[in-house]
């Protein structure tokens, strides 16, 4: 693939292509206390069935590769038996983003499209993860976020380095969604060099790829914490 044909300004927009899914649910949860993060149950069944039921429910998505730990293969292929754009669960890697890749390489080789979601996102609503996709279909990667509320500040030593202007910063959500050869070059290329990226939109990025920024929601939280689980359920309760 010309990489440089999907960085130039005013590229064409790409014709509607198969989607495939990536599931990203093989963290340790060292933060929940010791809470189970991807079986915890949000008003009666785990998290990650919410999670996969809406790529599920999403016409833009046409199949679904789970990644996890080696000890919930079984349970999480068990509980998403009846889903039918679930092609697989696979065991992750010792990182995010060596699990990202093996999620890749378990699509179908017809896959044109990668969306690659949190596990632990299970709010995710079907119109972010199609609006995403969409704008991946013209743009070659995209990605939801929010405006950022609170002030930031770049901090070292303890000290005030610089305040970036908050109108420039968003808080950057997934499903991120990308042409599935340019995530995979992306991905080997940090992979060689030795980056640790904290996302994918930035392995993209280092390529000189711009990543198109759509709207994304503020229910759509990444479940960390006990109290980020509480704030879950507490959404859940008012779409009741």
């Amino acid at each position: 693939m010309d990489i440089s044909k999907l960085t130039k300004a005013g590229r064409k927009a790409l014709p509607l292509e198969k989607c495939g899914a990536v599931i990203v649910a093989a963290g340790s949860a060292t933060r929940m206390g010791g809470i189970d993060k991807v079986m915890a149950e949000l008003k009666g069944e785990p998290m990650i069935v919410r999670t996969v039921r809406a790529f599920q429910q999403c016409d833009a998505i046409r199949e679904i590769v789970i990644v996890t730990r080696e000890d919930l293969i079984r349970p999480i292929s068990s509980l998403c038996a009846k889903m039918d754009k679930v092609k697989i669960v696979v065991a992750g890697g010792k990182s995010r983003q060596e699990s990202v890749w093996l999620g890749l390489n378990s699509l179908s080789k017809d896959v044109k499209l990668a969306a690659i979601h949190d596990g632990a996102r299970p709010l995710v609503s079907q119109a972010v993860i199609d609006r995403t996709v969409r704008a991946a279909h013209s743009y070659g990667a995209a990605a939801p976020a929010i405006p950022v509320k609170d002030t930031v500040k770049v901090v070292k030593s303890g000290l005030v380095m610089a305040t970036p202007d908050r109108d420039t910063l968003r808080a950057v959500q997934t499903p991120q969604v990308f042409d599935f050869d340019l995530l995979r070059g992306a991905l080997k290329k940090a992979e060689e060099e030795g980056a640790s990226v904290t996302d994918d939109c930035s392995a993209v990025e280092r390529m000189g790829m711009s990543v198109k920024i759509v709207e994304g929601d503020e229910n759509n939280l990444k479940v960390t914490t006990p109290l980020d689980l509480k704030i879950a359920e507490l959404l859940l309760e008012d779409e009741t």
